[in-house]
């Protein structure tokens, strides 16, 4: 370490590090006595006892590195420079808050000082900070995120893939664990059968220190050195501070689960008396600095709770905001040039990602088997040694990790593409969907965005059996700020996902395995096509036909046998799960007042029934029958062709249902 790297131990330095913790743990105090008198709501979990941790870190970094915090991240965004009057206004929900009131005391976001939230997931911030290293490492950037998690996230499958993915991808992260010695109420000895977290990271072939975390000056020393090795070699750092919080896990826990001496051992060597007292006696300070400083934080507390109170509620009428970002204008269709191609639905994914990957130095791709393999549908064939292995990664197997990382570089300013191998695969990866992508805008009141593709295969017909075939888009599509996709055409195909990367918002596009191999023509001058219309791909006068993905095909089969049985069928393809086009599907209706609905997701909690339910609801009168619904059989998809075949929707069963709708049984 070079001298520049050492810690200064100046008077004024080491007043700034007990003010620090000093004022977190003020803070804090404060905050537990407005919980209990009710001006702060749901979960309260508070940093008092691991103060040096943050203060030691912080300061460190950079203004431009980015920070990732967990649930218990008061501590962090003060010592960032988030200011304590919009933590204060946060906590109370208030609209002044650092997060316009969105988030919570789970979910201070800040992104003037770069500071991108807790997470309220235990683990959950592990695979974004790896991502916002990433899209840092891809940009050449030169900056460093710090990721602080407990000691029960080294339990969680993402601590490891986190873990794997930095080392390997050469990731420049600084992971701070806090470890605290007790994942809510259950101590590591009883979790773990392996309890140094250092060693854990190691077998990763990580750096990897363990420090004490009560000690501020070795915090800080540790930190300085960790980030001069992080930005001389570009690879992760792992520091595993043993601290020890002196309060409950949250303010609803009542602490059953450790004796009171083990506390009051601990708080004898707490990191504020125990540097301060080293401070007195070492005549580096006088009790008169200490006074001065209390008296100081006291009346920022005092000014921070007055603002608070003195701030405003977001009106109701913006419940709505920040769950997407503002629409982006649908592109011009471009002119038929009235030459087309034959392509297949595979090979027209490639060119749009190929065409994306050409146009915009954002966009890369990344996935299991995506490179050397070409994809596990060859959609991808090719392109690794076209675009090389920083653009086109293979991925571990492991679909949290490397979606999370998607969903952080999306946060930097990447335009990612991640493919999900098969739909049941995305499974791994929910949490980073739901939980993160999906609500980063929202929690942030819109500070941060998630512009992030991910590319599934759906469905069934492959004889894959039931773990292999499902078809969970109507899943997806329930989920406020995701937009849910399903191209069915060649056009779409090459089209949709060009207009996904221009929105600002994650899109999850379904791709349904039965239409890889299928041909159609393609206009060679063909771009990117509207996102937020259903498409009529048949027009008729006597029933709808509403569908999307793989079932589209089957849809207009049956259209044309009903034809020749003297029955109009228009056909309604979706396109877009959510939002759902209600103006053209209603439209439609006015037309032949008769509605069937061709879904191959299971019936029960279907999105055949949010559809028939949104008919119901807007053209009730105007039906002259029930809505008729097609849906797979209730049962996990079988292998034998027979019964997966009886076990989706066919041809046969369209028509019937269209003749129901009729009166024609």
């Amino acid at each position: 370490m070079s001298v520049a790297d050492k810690p200064r131990l100046s008077h004024d330095h080491v007043l700034q590090l007990l003010a620090g913790m000093i004022r977190i743990r003020r803070f804090e105090d404060k905050c537990a006595e407005l919980y209990t008198q009710e001006k702060i709501r749901g979960f309260l979990h508070l940093y008092d006892g691991e103060e040096a941790i943050a203060v030691g870190v912080i300061p460190v970094l950079g203004p431009e590195d980015r920070i990732v915090a967990t649930y218990r991240e008061h501590g962090h965004a003060l010592a960032r420079g988030v200011s304590m009057n919009a933590i204060m206004a946060e906590m109370f929900g208030k609209a002044e808050g650092c997060s316009g009131g969105r988030g919570g005391s789970m979910h201070l976001f800040d992104a003037g000082h770069n500071f991108y939230g807790g997470n309220a997931i235990v683990g959950g911030g592990l695979p974004l900070a790896a991502g916002l290293a990433l899209a840092d490492r891809m940009q050449g950037s030169g900056k460093v995120t710090a990721c602080f998690f407990g000691e029960g996230a080294v339990a969680e499958g993402e601590f490891h893939e986190s873990m794997n993915l930095s080392q390997l991808w050469s990731l420049p992260v600084l992971f701070v664990c806090e470890n605290n010695g007790y994942a809510m109420g259950t101590a590591l000895a009883r979790s773990e059968s392996q309890q140094d977290v250092a060693a854990k990271a190691a077998a990763y072939g990580m750096e990897a220190h363990t420090i004490d975390g009560m000690d501020v000056v070795a915090v800080e020393s540790a930190a300085r050195r960790a980030m001069a090795s992080i930005r001389e070699t570009g690879k992760p750092v792992l520091l595993d501070c043993r601290t020890y919080r002196f309060r409950a896990h949250s303010m609803f826990d009542a602490q059953l689960y450790r004796e009171k001496d083990e506390v009051e051992s601990w708080r004898k060597r707490g990191p504020i008396v125990r540097f301060q007292t080293w401070l007195l006696d070492n005549h580096l300070i006088h009790r008169d600095d200490i006074d001065r400083i209390e008296r100081g934080i006291t009346d920022e507390i005092a000014a921070a709770v007055a603002f608070a109170e003195a701030g405003t509620w977001e009106p109701v009428d913006d419940l709505t905001r920040h769950v997407t970002g503002d629409p982006v204008p649908p592109p011009e269709p471009a002119p038929p040039s009235g030459e087309t191609v034959e392509i297949t639905y595979r090979e027209a994914v490639k060119q749009a990602i190929r065409d994306a990957m050409i146009h915009d130095d954002r966009v890369f791709l990344m996935g299991e088997d995506v490179g050397a393999y070409g994809g596990c549908y060859a959609v991808t064939k090719g392109m690794l040694a076209e675009f090389g292995p920083d653009r086109i990664r293979d991925t571990p197997l492991s679909e949290s990790g490397f979606t999370g990382a998607g969903i952080g570089a999306a946060a930097a300013g990447m335009r990612p593409i991640v493919e999900l191998m098969t739909v049941n695969f995305s499974l791994l990866a929910l949490d980073q969907i739901l939980n993160t992508a999906a609500t980063m805008r929202h929690m942030s009141g819109g500070q941060f965005g998630v512009p992030l593709v991910i590319r599934l295969a759906t469905g069934a017909g492959k004889q894959l059996a039931a773990q292999h075939s499902h078809s969970l888009e109507g899943w997806y599509a329930h989920i406020p700020g995701l937009r849910v996709l399903a191209p069915a055409t060649v056009e779409d195909a090459r089209g949709m996902l060009w207009t996904a990367l221009q929105d600002p918002d994650p899109v999850l596009i379904f791709e349904n395995v039965m239409l890889y191999n299928m041909t159609g023509a393609l206009d060679v001058k063909a771009g990117p096509v509207d996102l937020d219309r259903a498409a009529i791909r048949r027009e008729g006068t006597d029933v709808t036909l509403i569908t999307y993905g793989g079932s589209l095909w089957k849809t207009l089969e049956a259209a044309e046998e009903l034809e020749r049985d003297g029955i109009s069928a228009e056909v309604v393809d979706l396109r877009s799960l959510r939002p759902l086009d209600d103006e053209t599907i209603m439209g439609s209706l006015a037309r032949t007042r008769r509605a069937v609905i061709v879904d191959e997701g299971w019936r029960s909690g279907s999105l055949s029934a949010e559809v028939s339910a949104r008919i119901t609801e807007q053209v009730f009168w105007h039906l002259d029958a029930p809505v008729g619904r097609v849906c797979s059989e209730e049962v996990p998809i079988p292998y034998p062709k027979h019964l997966e075949d009886a076990a989706i929707p066919q041809v046969p069963r369209i028509i019937a249902a269209a003749k129901a709708a009729l009166g024609r049984d």
